[in-house]
């Protein structure tokens, strides 16, 4: 605890030089490079709540005891520090001097951030500066924030088609995709499937889907990329919508909006299928019953062994996906 209170006076403190630097009273170069480094150890989850304390940073006088909100109209303009400015002017003029790439994930999160901005005109210029700045930005920078974004753009509220597409276009970026596939390999927790799923809006990871099902840690990233060889097809979430079940009673229920892409698969079904039905959890070794089960009237008996070695699994599960396919074969 101490640790992290200490995290968070020196990153306070870095922002609290660099608007003093800005008014004049330090040499801002200094400033600005011991704000990228203190932010550069952020972790980009909790963004939304730095973005509220850098604000109050910057429109309270720091060294003030009656801590009186004073707007600081002469000061000089920083761009990296005026993204999350109280004033929408402000965090249009910052994303429209940024020339260069992000100097890590964390301000490039809080960069992405205005793609979902309450002010048209700010996001408007989200959409006009991010792919130049991302082009310009480490793809291991661009791959931190996606992470730590993709699972959530469903949050999204104001996010239109336009700002969508120029967030998922990061993807593309080159050195993304090869990076994003191993971090899905060597992943040991977190919504990695989830991540695959709004990764899949793009065909950047097509070519890695049998390397992720073979080797990802996660059993659910290794379902989630079987099974989309198998569909040929990627599917995420999207949103949710209000469905009424029985309007007299105001009685009804979320249901999810899932989004899907078709794709080409490498390998063949019976082959894929094979090595899902051998997995090492049940996860996956039901997603291969599902296949064979939906499949059993165009492989006819090629499906035998695959359905065999599913009737003598450990788990109960699987056991009778494999059972009833046996039964259908030899009926």
């Amino acid at each position: 605890m101490t640790n992290q209170q200490e995290n968070k006076d020196r990153v306070l403190d870095a922002v609290r030089n660099l608007v003093h630097a800005a008014n004049g009273h330090l040499n801002l170069g200094s400033a600005v490079s011991e704000y990228i480094r203190a932010t550069s150890f952020l972790s980009v989850a909790k963004l939304e709540d730095w973005e509220r304390a850098f604000r109050y940073e910057i429109y309270v006088e720091p060294h003030s005891s009656s801590k009186l909100f004073t707007l600081r109209d002469r000061r000089l303009p920083i761009p990296w520090l005026d993204l999350c400015h109280g004033d929408g002017y402000l965090r249009e003029k910052a994303l429209r001097s940024l020339r260069e790439g992000a100097p890590n994930g964390f301000l490039l999160a809080m960069v992405l951030r205005r793609l979902n901005d309450w002010v048209p005109q700010v996001r408007a210029a989200a959409r006009e500066h991010v792919p130049q700045m991302a082009a310009n930005t480490k793809p291991e920078h661009i791959l931190e924030t996606l992470w730590a974004t993709l699972p959530h753009l469903h949050t999204w509220g104001r996010l239109q088609d336009e700002e969508l597409e120029v967030l998922i276009n990061l993807l593309a970026v080159d050195g993304v995709p090869s990076h994003l596939a191993s971090k899905l390999v060597e992943a040991t927790a977190g919504p990695a499937a989830s991540i695959l799923g709004q990764a899949g809006r793009k065909p950047v990871l097509d070519s890695f889907l049998p390397i992720i099902s073979e080797k990802a840690v996660q059993p659910a990233v290794r379902a989630k990329a079987y099974l989309s060889q198998l569909e040929e097809r990627m599917v995420w979430f999207e949103s949710r919508k209000w469905v009424w079940t029985d309007i007299r009673w105001c009685e009804g229920r979320y249901e999810p909006v899932l989004g899907e892409r078709a794709i080409k698969v490498g390998q063949s079904f019976l082959e894929t299928l094979k090595k899902a039905a051998r997995d090492n959890s049940p996860v996956v070794r039901r997603v291969a019953g599902n296949a064979l089960i939906a499949k059993l009237d165009t492989l006819g008996t090629e499906a035998l062994p695959i359905a065999e070695i599913l009737s003598k699994d450990s788990y109960p599960s699987v056991v009778e996906r494999g059972k009833f396919a046996l039964a259908r074969l030899k009926a």
